[in-house]
């Protein structure tokens, strides 16, 4: 730094600082404010001399008037910029103009995992894993580097709209400590969320990268579950729970969910770091020994491997024709008057004359066929063209996975999931029966199949009930009552959907039915509502 750091402090902004979006501070113009955490401000920047979008991070004035934070700050930052890895957000650069410290990432354009369980609840089984896996490679990485990041948890696990999973906030961590280091307790302010701290962090005592692998099997168990191991009404709650209470066994509360999976997580969330999984690695070589139908199978031989230049270069270049994608699919946001387009009334007069010549199609075009184009870039696998198709959250989205990968039939078979529920949520009946009847038809007898039929049911009880059929609804309930468990585990929001119009329609099920939908649907809006309520109780750290 070319100004001492209590010069530098001392010119900081004070906290309450407007919004400097606008300001060019060096090579970087701010342009918009992103958000704002317990240690910094985020915005998303230009550098001018690349031309690239990047996330720009401001060091807020009460934490820089120490001058020996910021020192440490900025050291422990350029340290965590050595940590290149495809999995984790790239630091670009450390360092402060007019006063103002800053560290500048990689720009992720996508959501983080905390915004997906709130939107769209667990992800798959495979997606999960998916993840699991990515974050899993990531803390290998930090830590055969000796950092340890500190605040794990769903917000700082950014999902890229090309499928990598990318562990943010690298930046605010610090090097594993010695005993003869300052203490946690020590430094003023308590790095991490108390949703997610490790029993280790909560004391003060010195920390090694056991610690992120705790912090890690709390987020798995929440992105699982949907909900966190431990919840209450403060802190302090949640603290002492981590300090003393063991977590109810997530086969208890996901009873579908595979135990070798579920003996992961626990040994991730033991109470005595040496217990735990001692490195990332290790959690990359017991994930990669379990069977989940849809997850690719494309582990390298050794495990070190995951973090290849070929893997980090394939990601920027995947981001970035991302971000092209997305500049595209902005600007085509802009509705347009047909009507008013140069060549409208050309383009239909062209049409009706070939109606003419040809006669129109009398038959239906193909459902979801890998036939109809849908202009969006193809992925490396089925499984990042799903995760892909999450980021956009369009039709269009959903239809690529079937249209670039018509072989993989899970993720076919969840993309059309999706398209369904978009279709029933946008009261196109039509589009959204064609597929619950494809589920319905299912002739598989394992799990899977039976889950797939039940939703299939599901979803043609709800259209013909909205339709007014209500003698065909009833035999739709009546053969969809069989498979209700099936339901409950594969999609609780359709179960609601389909419980709370069978409970509008109480003529068409009997006593019995009436106390166990009325049960269930008590328990889950309860539970539902108490999830929503404690959302966010962790907090953020900049």
């Amino acid at each position: 730094m070319s100004d001492s750091a209590d010069s530098s402090a001392s010119r900081l902004p004070q906290k309450g600082t407007a919004d400097i979006s606008g300001r060019q501070l060096g090579d970087y113009r701010l342009l918009r404010k992103l958000g704002s955490g317990a240690m910094a401000e985020v915005y998303l920047a230009e550098q001018i001399s690349l031309g690239r979008n990047v996330a720009f991070k401001v060091l807020k004035a009460e934490l820089a008037t120490d001058a020996t934070y910021v020192e440490r700050f900025l050291r422990e930052a350029r340290a965590a910029a050595a940590l290149v890895h495809p999995n984790i957000v790239g630091v670009y650069e450390v360092g402060q103009s007019e006063g103002i410290h800053y560290i500048v990432q990689e720009y992720v354009q996508g959501q983080n995992l905390a915004e997906l369980l709130s939107r769209s609840g667990p992800p798959e089984l495979s997606v999960a894993v998916a993840i699991m896996r990515q974050v899993s490679a990531a803390l290998a990485k930090a830590g055969a580097a000796g950092i340890v990041h500190r605040d794990i948890k769903p917000e700082n696990l950014m999902l890229a709209g090309t499928g990598e999973v990318k562990v943010t906030d690298f930046g605010l961590a610090r090097a594993a400590e010695a005993s003869s280091q300052p203490q946690l307790t020590q430094d003023g302010m308590t790095m991490g969320s108390p949703l997610y701290m490790s029993p280790e962090q909560i004391e003060g005592k010195p920390l090694d990268p056991r610690s992120d692998i705790y912090s890690f099997g709390v987020t798995s168990y929440q992105m699982l579950s949907g909900q966190p191991p431990f919840r209450g009404d403060s802190s302090l709650n949640v603290a002492l729970q981590h300090l003393r209470i063991e977590p109810e066994r997530l086969e208890n509360v996901c009873q579908d969910l595979p135990p070798g999976l579920c003996r992961i997580v626990h040994r991730m969330l033991a109470k005595d770091p040496k217990q735990r999984f001692a490195h990332g690695i290790e959690v990359l070589r017991e994930l990669k020994d379990l069977d989940i139908p849809g997850l690719e199978s494309d582990w390298p031989e050794e495990l070190e491997q995951f973090n290849t230049t070929e893997m980090a270069s394939l990601a920027d270049a995947r981001a970035a024709a991302t971000q092209q994608l997305s500049a595209v699919m902005a600007s085509e946001q802009k509705p347009r008057r047909l009507t008013r387009q140069p060549f409208f009334w050309v383009a239909i007069s062209i049409a009706l004359l070939l109606g003419l010549l040809l006669g129109w199609p009398s038959a239906e075009p193909p459902l979801l066929s890998a036939d109809i184009p849908t202009g969006i870039e193809r992925m490396q696998s089925g499984e990042h063209q799903y995760l892909y198709a999450m980021h956009l959250g369009t039709e269009g989205g959903w239809q690529s996975v079937i249209e670039h990968f018509p072989e993989d039939e899970h993720h076919v078979r969840l993309a059309r999931k999706q398209l369904a529920e978009l279709y029933l949520n946008q009261d196109r009946r039509y589009e959204a029966l064609k597929i619950f009847n494809i589920f319905e038809n299912f002739t598989r007898q394992d799990d899977m199949g039976l889950e797939y039929r039940a939703y299939g049911l599901a979803g043609g009880y709800v259209i013909m009930v909205l339709d007014q059929e209500m003698d065909a609804a009833g035999k739709q309930f009546a053969a969809l009552w069989p498979l209700r468990d099936r339901l409950k585990k594969f999609d609780r929001g359709m179960t609601r959907r389909v419980y709370q119009l069978a409970r509008k329609n109480r003529r068409m099920i009997d006593k019995k039915q009436h106390a166990e939908i009325d049960g269930w649907l008590k328990r889950h809006t309860q539970s539902d509502s108490d999830a929503v309520s404690e959302e966010g109780q962790g907090g953020s750290a900049g």
